[in-house]
């Protein structure tokens, strides 16, 4: 970590150019990754970074600035190259320790365990699923962690560090139909903030098979109909759904500047009574999990929408300045070579007490999704589109027959009204999420919600990814 006296002259340094306000984000990480095609190893890589970077604002402005190298020379040189010669030092406030809670588990780090044990277990992993059915032809495994310490300090006083350990594999597993040459693939994509005693637990494997029952299950499906008609979205990462109808359209970068289809309607209602979405950050092990934000913030639990009342938005220092409401312990970046800007961590939609059962019978005709490959977002119109992964059709109340990817699309505005039954089996699952400040870990989850009619479209997955390099906001599992 860097020294405090460095520290210092950073933030002093900055104030004495004009800032109001100053940071500095200190990043020391280290990666591994490696993918599996049956018991094959077709990449890996193993590495380590450190970099550093210095945001300074100006009233309702902002600068930022990156380095790979951390020498003080080089940092200062780059601050006096950019800010000029600065001046006579303004004031900011002693820096104090600021102690994350301990959200990490009680655990090992990814080092503890040698890559030849992961790659090993990983192959296990793999020979489970394709032992699940003899139509599974095919087993891939992507397999990544982290280890990731940070430190921040700035000059309202903060000095923080934390540790983010996590851990993440994607079982893909591909069946085939000899007869009809048809070929389907399914996907389950763990992860926690966990080190290596993620792979060790008992249902490990379990993940592998489930992959390839999604695969199996979707053999012969049929084209989707199109056209109005009432969806039932599974639990699990069909909270990539309300991720994208609503989290993004609720971050502080699009509502600050009033960019975002919810700005200015804080106690309105805005969704159905069924409907309680909630981002929490300090969620123990969870995947989406940090113990302090990348402003040094603790993580908290933010309620957006309160049984369809709009509650909250998710800010950081600049969008709160600019709103003049306080931050809610949710600015996140990559890493050191992004700004920091509100971000959603571990999103959901609440429980409800409607029974899944009677959802399916409810519905004369309609679709049943259990779970979304990638989706993108209009945060200023609300506009989304979704490509569905395993999708089945309910006819008269039944579960009939699978169907081929249909892709799901509105606005969250016209969609929230529309949930009018949620379930009770709440369960979060793991993802990718993609806007300004790069990639990041999120969780994504519900219970299964039933939305009275919404528009299915028959658009190519090409197509809808295609959409969201306009938006900017881009996600997938």
């Amino acid at each position: 970590m860097l020294a405090i006296s460095y520290i210092e002259k950073i933030l002093d340094y900055a104030v004495s150019c004009g800032g109001d306000y100053a940071e500095v984000f200190f990043e020391d990480v280290e990666r591994t990754r490696f993918n599996l095609v049956d018991m094959q190893v077709k990449k890996c890589a193993c590495g380590r970074e450190c970099g550093i970077g210095v945001r300074i604002f100006k009233g309702l402005e902002s600068i930022y600035l990156y380095s790979a190298d951390v020498r003080e020379d080089k940092v200062l040189g780059l601050l006096k190259e950019c800010l000029g010669m600065g001046g006579v030092f303004g004031k900011r406030t002693p820096l104090w320790a600021v102690s994350p809670r301990e959200i990490v588990r009680q655990g090992r780090f990814p080092h503890d365990m040698e890559l030849k044990n992961k790659i090993r277990l990983l192959r296990e992993g793999i020979e489970a699923g394709k032992s699940e059915a003899d139509c599974i032809v095919q087993g891939r495994a992507c397999y990544t962690d982290a280890d990731q310490r940070v430190q921040i300090a700035n000059t309202e006083g903060v000095l923080a560090e934390d540790r983010r350990v996590r851990t993440r594999i994607r079982f893909m597993m591909a069946a085939a139909d000899e007869k009809s040459g048809n070929r389907q693939v399914g996907f389950v994509g763990p992860g926690a903030m966990q080190g290596p005693e993620f792979l060790e637990t008992e249902g490990f494997k379990d993940y592998a098979r489930k992959a390839a029952r999604r695969a199996k299950g979707m053999l012969g499906a049929q084209p989707c109909p199109v056209g109005q008609m009432p969806v039932i979205i599974a639990n699990g990462f069909g909270g990539l759904f309300f991720h994208e109808a609503c989290g993004h359209s609720l971050e502080g970068t699009f509502v600050s500047s009033g960019c975002s289809e919810f700005a200015g309607k804080l106690g309105d209602k805005i969704a159905s009574d069924k409907v309680t979405l909630i981002d929490d950050g300090s969620i123990t092990g969870e995947w989406g999990s940090l113990g302090i934000d990348d402003e040094g913030i603790l993580t908290r639990k933010n309620v957006l929408i309160e049984n369809g009342i709009l509650k909250g938005y998710l800010l950081d220092r600049m969008d709160a300045r600019r709103m003049g409401l306080s931050p809610t312990g949710s600015c996140r970046r990559e890493d050191y070579r992004f700004a920091p800007v509100s971000r959603m961590t571990n999103t959901y939609i609440a429980k409800g007490t409607d029974r899944f059962e009677d959802m399916i019978c409810s519905v004369e005709k309609g679709l049943l999704v259990k779970d979304i490959n990638a989706g993108s977002v209009d945060p200023v119109t609300g506009e989304f589109n979704f490509n569905t992964g395993e999708t089945y059709l309910i006819e008269k109340g039944k579960i009939t027959v699978p169907l081929m990817s249909a892709t799901l699309i509105g606005t969250g505005g016209e969609i929230l009204p529309k949930v009018d039954m949620v379930s009770d089996d709440l369960v979060l699952e793991q993802g990718y999420c993609y806007a300004g400040s790069g990639q990041i870990p999120i969780g994504a989850g519900q219970p299964a919600v039933r939305i009275t009619e919404m528009t299915v479209g028959g658009k190519k997955y090409e197509e809808c990814m295609g959409k969201s390099k306009d938006t900017g906001v881009y996600d997938m599992a």
